[in-house]
Order: structure tokens, then sequence, then C-alpha cells
């Protein structure tokens, strides 16, 4: 048993790290999918510390409607708590905004609305 509790320590860790991931679906007023809208999730901290364009990221959404962000690589274990973006999106004459809490090792979901721009 004195054994078993000593190589402990030398076992390699299971505690593997899961994606941390933000998704984000693009709809028309009706509550339709919108394919190949342009979508921008970035940090717009009050009193920024570091980069925060560092977690800017664009894409278009699939036919489905929806844009996956992938920021694994943004996080480390052991943090607490990971980012509130903006998210930013249009497709012709129709804009729309909304905002995104990604949690680390989860994958978090939003819809955003396109509205038409009146003139």
């Amino acid at each position: 048993m004195l054994a078993a509790l000593m190589c402990w320590p030398l076992l390699p860790s299971c505690n593997k790290e899961k994606p941390t991931v933000a998704r984000v679906q693009i709809v028309d007023e009706d509550g339709y999918a919108v394919p190949q809208a342009y979508v921008k999730l970035y940090a717009d901290p009050v009193y920024p510390l570091g980069d925060p364009t560092r977690l800017t990221q664009e894409k278009l959404t699939g036919s489905d409607g929806w844009a996956e962000f992938d920021y694994s690589g943004f996080y480390e274990q052991g943090q607490a708590g990971f980012a509130v973006l903006d998210i930013v999106s249009f497709k012709d004459t129709a804009v729309g905004e909304g905002i995104i809490k990604i949690v680390e090792e989860e994958t978090a979901e939003e819809v955003v609305t396109l509205v038409p721009v009146t003139p």
C-alpha cells in the first residue's frame, strides 16, 4: 500500500482538457437561419489587461446559420473564468449584435437576430 502511494505522483495525469468553444447562430427576424452571414467575436474591455485583440475571431455562418469558434488554445487549465465577448454580425443590409460568455472547457451558444438597417 505504501509503495502504491509513493508511486502515485509519478503516474501521468488523467485530467485531459476539454474543448472551449463558442457557437453563434445567426437568424433573421422570422427566426430562420441565415447562411453566409459574417460573424465577429471580440473583446471590448473597459480596462484592458494585455492584448484584447488576441481573442478576436471572424467567420461566415454555414448553411445552418451557425459559426463555431474554438478558444481551446487560449484557455489554460486551472484558470478561473475565461471571457465575455461582443458579437457583431451582418449580411447584406441587415445587422445584429450580442454578447457571449465563454466558459472554460464548455461549449457556449448564443443566437443573434439580424435586423434590416433603415436609411
